[in-house]
């Protein structure tokens, strides 16, 4: 197990702690690992499976989508099938929608996650709506309303919850108040939070994710400050969502969630990558061990920023170590805009290697693009498509498009979302069914997965003959 490290570049924010099952979070506790099922959640054996392989590749927590209360109710036998086998990994309901799912996981399982992006507000229309101030109090007053029986639930049952905000998520009346934003997405979190904290429930972590790394360390900064002025120390789940998969997905989670842990936030972690859930926890992992060396890392590049560049000299033997600690140790200094060059050295690597790695940190960073970027997420019990399969024929389709965005969504919880980061998007929308966009618009929906890729490539290359005439 992690222990905190204590040398100078490195002092851990302190937060409160949350009792998660047989784990707690947050406080001196070490920072914790987890991961979330592909499975159907109906399919008991196959999250048992699935969730044993997470377990023993060191994930500490793991979530399950749960759309319905037919999947809610089944969490407990996916809980009963781990127990039986001597496991006793906190479980998390993922709920998306619908309240009164959470109100039924809630009584099963160690843990639920609610979005306050769909948790009472409707589904989001990207409509701007107008509220005058009564009317604005009038919404907060029924998410209150809402959360009451939940939060007495989640008592009766000591169970946890996540306040899990999403950039791709953003509620209408979020969005229309205070625009895509950082203060948006903080207020979106604090709106629920105020709740907990006002019924004394104390059994909560925080979780502010976006596929833009930018936004996610901006936003998450934003909420310490606002929970500190507001006497609140809540622990925090770090995660950039739809990172991708392969080194893209690493390098750009190693910025983002490395950022944070290099400043003393974050509490717990996933590094969502689009393969296989065990495959993540190895990643996390070297995340969370190289704190205390790319914290000093860190502090030294700032130290000796020269004529724009970062100079940093490392000594890894082993090639996804490199990526990681190199990505986590600069960047916060790009995503701050202290610098916008890269220079890598490290025996053993030659330069084309060197090169492509700092290109990749800088892309993931928003500082300058020199290849195709994929906002594709991890997938999850409402994919209904062969993700991996689908992103690599994507990828291997449009990998010469140097600086389009392209978003590979499994769903539609934060698939037309993430779209206003995208410049096109693949989103699942039903069974065999897939909607194409540009950016947060549907361009063509509901088309038979069979056909979605090629009309999807062929809608870019027309659309790029248009643009360029």
């Amino acid at each position: 197990m992690n222990t905190r490290p204590t040398n100078s570049f490195y002092h851990r924010r302190k937060s409160s702690v949350a009792h998660v099952g047989t784990i707690q979070i947050g406080g001196d506790n070490p920072i914790r690992i987890q991961s979330m099922n592909t499975t159907n959640t109906n399919d008991t054996e196959a999250c048992v499976a699935q969730a044993e392989r997470i377990i023993k590749a060191g994930g500490e927590l793991v979530r399950l989508t749960t759309q319905g209360v037919r999947e809610a109710e089944n969490m407990k036998n996916i809980r009963d099938g781990l127990r039986e086998k001597g496991y006793d990994t906190p479980l998390v309901a993922d709920v998306h929608f619908n309240p009164h799912v959470a109100d039924v996981a809630a009584q099963y399982i160690e843990k639920v996650r609610i979005n306050p992006g769909n948790y009472v507000d409707p589904a989001r229309t990207f409509k701007h709506l107008e509220y005058t101030d009564e009317e604005y109090a009038e919404e907060l007053n029924k998410i209150d309303e809402r959360l009451m029986p939940f939060i007495q639930i989640c008592k009766e049952h000591h169970t946890a919850v996540r306040i899990g905000v999403n950039h791709g998520s953003l509620s209408d009346r979020i969005m229309s108040r205070y625009g895509d934003t950082p203060e948006g997405i903080v207020e979106s979190c604090m709106e629920f939070l105020r709740i907990f904290k006002r019924e004394h429930f104390d059994d909560v972590v925080i979780s502010i994710k976006a596929s833009n790394t930018v936004v996610m360390v901006q936003s998450v900064r934003l909420l310490v400050q606002t929970m500190d002025k507001e006497d609140m120390h809540y622990p925090l789940h770090l995660g950039v969502t739809e990172a991708g998969e392969g080194e893209d997905g690493r390098i750009k989670s190693a910025v983002g969630i490395g950022a944070l842990l290099t400043e003393g936030i974050g509490d717990t972690i996933r590094v969502s990558l689009s393969e296989e859930p065990e495959a993540e926890i190895p990643v996390a992992r070297k995340l969370v061990d190289s704190i205390e060396e790319c914290a000093a890392l860190r502090a030294q590049a700032i130290d000796s920023i020269a004529d724009d560049t970062v100079c940093m000299t490392l000594h890894e033997t082993d090639w996804e170590s490199l990526q990681l600690k190199a990505a986590m140790a600069v960047g916060a200094i790009f995503i701050d805009q202290l610098a916008h060059q890269l220079v890598i050295h490290n025996d053993g690597f030659d330069e084309r290697q060197l090169t492509e790695l700092a290109d990749g940190i800088l892309q993931a960073a928003r500082i300058k693009f020199t290849k195709t970027e994929y906002i594709s997420c991890p997938g999850c019990g409402r994919t209904l498509y062969n993700l991996q399969e689908t992103i690599a024929k994507i990828k291997e389709a449009t990998r010469d498009l140097v600086g389009l965005k392209i978003g590979i969504m499994g769903c539609i919880v934060n698939g037309p979302g993430e779209m206003a980061d995208a410049d096109y998007g693949y989103v699942g929308a039903g069974p065999g069914k897939i909607s194409l966009y540009k950016k947060k618009v549907c361009v063509e929906k509901n088309i038979p997965e069979s056909e979605a890729v090629e009309r999807l490539l062929a809608f870019i290359k027309q659309d790029q003959e248009t643009n360029n005439e």
